[in-house]
């Protein structure tokens, strides 16, 4: 009787997944992902950066329709490890970071490079299906973004989301120009501390706001020319006097309900607010006289497109480098979702794998 070769068996690998709501569990023997087809690469990842988005996976939320356990990390970095028929732009060797939006890159928007607005997208990874905090990935080429020679894998694991998503928002929508003046909500968040420095790189004057004494101290630190503890003081009433009751040219908005009205208040007329988030609540109340008396632009923004991720790379290079809060192993990943709920954070915390 002929003897058969039985099949390869890959090897497990490390895994960081969600089994159910708040049951993260680190797996050193989970599934590796295929090897790559055509327009392919396979990634070993470096490190991921925390997000909201991955605690909103983690407490489990009814939009989000996935089959659990899933590998978790929405953002991150990684090196090239192989490359699938067709694919000439990487290299194995190549460091890139990864767009975590599914997106189908063939629709109208795609095509335009206008990937946040796909009209087909499937999910977003580490929060529908398998993302970044594991070994290895498997994804489009198409979705992967060199890394410039000099930024660390700490700081570039931030571009997929936080750069890239401060760079859509204050240029390609609020369109941010020299010598204005910004508002910038929950200025020690890992979006604020980036959009507080993209800012004041343009020569922008910059109000932050903070909601701890010790994170006002470290705003100012940070740059920021004037800092509004919420806690304490009127942050309307602080950007009113700033500017001689003109008001602010843009706010940064990102917290919701609770600094909503307030926002409206702080705007010059014809100023702009433009928003990525809701963490204090999803329903504000708006006076719409005022927005239209005063001419106010309010602009909605979610996340990034491709070419955001690669211009966020680029300032990296230029010395716009992201506020990292924490580094931690993968071990400890549980430690920087439960600091990140809690708000105890200022800047970025990065999970190294």
């Amino acid at each position: 009787m002929p003897i058969r070769a039985l099949p390869a068996i890959a090897p497990a690998m490390r895994a960081l997944q969600l089994f159910a709501d708040r049951d993260l569990r680190l797996r050193d023997d989970a599934p590796p992902p295929p090897a790559p087809g055509p327009g392919e690469v396979r990634l070993a990842m470096r490190a991921v950066a925390l997000n909201h988005i991955d605690v909103w996976g983690w407490r489990g939320m009814a939009f989000a329709k996935r089959t659990l356990p899933i590998s978790v990390g929405a953002e991150g970095v990684g090196v090239v490890e192989s490359v699938g028929e067709g694919v000439a732009a990487l290299r194995p060797g190549q460091r890139v970071v990864p767009y975590g939006g599914m997106v189908c890159g063939t629709c109208h928007a795609c095509r335009e490079g206008r990937e946040n607005l796909c009209e087909n997208v499937s999910g977003v990874r580490g929060f529908h299906v398998d993302g970044f905090a594991q070994g290895l990935v498997t994804l489009p080429a198409r979705l992967c973004v060199p890394v410039p020679d000099g930024v660390t894998d700490e700081d570039a694991a931030c571009a997929g989301i936080t750069l890239g998503t401060v760079q859509h928002m204050l240029f390609d929508n609020a369109r941010l120009e020299p010598g204005e003046v910004v508002l910038v909500h929950a200025a020690g968040s890992g979006i604020g501390t980036a959009a507080v420095r993209m800012a004041k790189a343009i020569g922008c004057t910059v109000i932050g706001t903070v909601g701890d004494e010790w994170k006002a101290r470290k705003a100012r630190e940070l740059g920021c020319d004037h800092v509004v503890n919420y806690n304490v003081d009127r942050f309307e009433s602080v950007a009113r006097r700033v500017t001689g009751k003109r008001g602010v040219d843009v706010v940064f908005e990102h917290v919701g309900a609770s600094t909503w009205q307030g926002s409206l208040l702080s705007l010059r007329m014809g100023g702009r607010l433009v928003t990525c988030g809701s963490t204090s609540g999803v329903s504000a109340e708006t006076n719409l006289m005022m927005l239209f008396q005063r001419q106010l632009r309010l602009i909605g923004s979610f996340g990034c497109n491709l070419r955001n991720v690669g211009e966020g790379l680029a300032k990296m290079a230029e010395g716009i480098r992201p506020v990292l809060d924490t580094v931690l192993p993968l071990e400890r990943f549980g430690e920087g979702l439960a600091r990140l709920e809690s708000r105890n954070v200022f800047g970025k915390i990065i999970v190294t794998l």
